[in-house]
């Protein structure tokens, strides 16, 4: 909608009002979705992207980015997950426990064996928000 419209020699002005719809917190909890992933045979990076936007909310019409709108994720078959290239063998993960040289390196395939869930959770974790919404979105 144009409020009015003013005109120069060569430039042509609009200021229009911009409609915004204010979403409370009750609209947001009122539709929680819970969806059910398999990840067996399905590439790391676009699962991780699907379920960051699903735990974000940017699959609703009424996506906010300062609030919790999203769904919940529950992953089935976390170890069948496919990556390209030699990234089995040559992705690391490193964890330091804060001593001197105990600073420890799994490989993508070790992790495999241990920790399956953890290769997915942490891909999602790198595409959230650094704030502190993400802490909330991860639960």
């Amino acid at each position: 909608m144009i409020d009015n419209a003013k005109t120069d020699s060569n430039l042509q002005l609009r200021i229009c009002s911009m409609k915004t719809t204010l979403v409370s917190k009750e609209d947001s909890k009122s539709g929680e979705l819970w969806y059910v992933v398999d990840a067996s045979n399905v590439i790391l990076g676009k699962l991780a992207v699907k379920i960051a936007n699903i735990l974000r909310g940017k699959d609703r019409p009424i996506f906010a980015h300062h609030m919790d709108l999203g769904g919940f994720v529950v992953v089935t078959n976390a170890g069948l997950v496919k990556t390209t290239g030699s990234k089995n063998d040559k992705k690391k993960y490193m964890f330091y426990s804060m001593y001197k040289g105990n600073e420890r390196h799994f490989s993508l395939s070790d992790m495999r064996r241990r920790n399956p869930e953890f290769i997915i959770e942490h891909a999602v974790r790198g595409m959230l928000p650094r704030n502190r919404l993400s802490s909330e979105l991860l639960k």
